[in-house]
């Protein structure tokens, strides 16, 4: 790594936000919303040196980011990421439509399929715009949804201008976030160059790059449940549901219990699915694409993965409010199951 400009008569106008978070148990302290905004804008203008960004990015994983500094985050890369959306469709003459659900994807599978993705495929299916943005290599051993798109032709695109064609042509369109911001792009593959996940991680799943009404996220951790709630309050997100979900995947486990902690026009609340099988099903011993098609064409079944598509449907069918209750979101999701092909 080749560090240029560290030396300096003059104070780096960076190294103020650096000591913020490192001056010590007593003297340190959070990011207030506008100065992690304003931190995050000089690291996506690349203003940054590369041992002030280490040195950032490290100190806000021993503490973990709060609330604040998660949405002055994000506003910063939303409006980054607004300019250039912008700039690439009015240069090619194109509106992206109006989508109805984000959905973010950045942990990969380890244990079980991603099966989420066949809840996905059905939303689309029945007249639901749903827009994916993810990323995928940063952590080894997992599989990645930006693989198994296209086994599902389901579109990955490499620009806005596919998105959006893609979008108004299936409903359904995949942007990694290499193509969303690529200095976020950048940034979420240094997880196994400092041995730690970044703030990146949490950040891009509350992106909501296209302004939909309704966002659904995944976390790994059941601590940030709270956090991405509360941070998707301060970015002003009406109605977001954020769970535990299966590797860290938007995706309902059956086995267990599923805590939802939503927001729900504009008001915080939560509401607790049970688990849908009494005990626990083994993972898979290695993933095999053909028979993640078989069990979605019907020629072959999986109870648990056909449960985690029912379960991870009906969530979203409860937020996107086409069910007034737990039961008749189960029902409907297992309907539109049978009725997929």
């Amino acid at each position: 790594m080749v560090m240029k400009n560290i030396y300096r008569t003059a104070e780096h106008p960076f190294a103020q936000y650096v000591r913020i978070l490192g001056k010590g148990k007593t003297s340190s302290r959070s990011l207030t919303l506008d100065e992690a905004r304003a931190a995050m804008a000089m690291i996506l203008a690349g203003e940054v040196e590369d041992v002030q960004l280490g040195a950032f990015l490290t100190l806000l994983r021993v503490k973990e980011e709060s609330p604040e500094e998660l949405a002055g985050f994000v506003m910063a890369a939303r409006d980054a990421l607004r300019a250039e959306r912008d700039r690439q469709l009015a240069g090619a003459g194109l509106a992206l439509p109006a989508i109805d659900l984000d959905w973010s994807s950045y942990a990969g599978k380890r244990k079980h399929y991603p099966w989420f993705l066949l809840a996905v495929k059905i939303l689309a299916a029945r007249g639901m715009r749903v827009f994916m943005h993810g990323a995928s290599g940063h952590t080894i051993n997992r599989l990645y949804t930006e693989a198994v798109l296209p086994e599902l032709g389901m579109a990955v695109c490499g620009d806005w201008r596919g998105a959006a064609a893609a979008l108004a042509r299936d409903g359904f369109a995949y942007l990694a976030l290499d193509h969303i911001s690529p200095r976020l792009g950048d940034i979420i593959q240094l997880r196994n160059v400092l041995g730690l996940r970044s703030p990146v991680h949490t950040l891009a799943r509350l992106l909501n790059p296209l302004d939909a009404p309704f966002v659904l996220q995944a976390i790994f951790h059941p601590a940030y449940r709270a956090s991405h709630q509360s941070a998707a309050a301060l970015l002003g997100y009406a109605n977001s549901c954020v769970i535990k979900g299966e590797g860290g995947e938007i995706e309902r486990n059956p086995d267990g219990l599923c805590l939802a902690k939503q927001i729900v026009d504009g008001e915080l609340a939560e509401e607790e699915w049970p688990a849908l099988f009494p005990l626990r099903h083994e993972p898979e011993e290695a993933f095999d694409l053909a028979r993640f098609l078989a069990v979605w064409r019907g020629d072959e079944t999986h109870e648990y993965g056909e449960m985690a598509v029912i379960g991870t449907l009906a969530l979203a069918l409860r937020v996107l409010r086409r069910a007034d209750s737990q039961e008749a979101a189960l029902a409907l999701a297992a309907q539109w199951w049978r009725e997929r092909n």
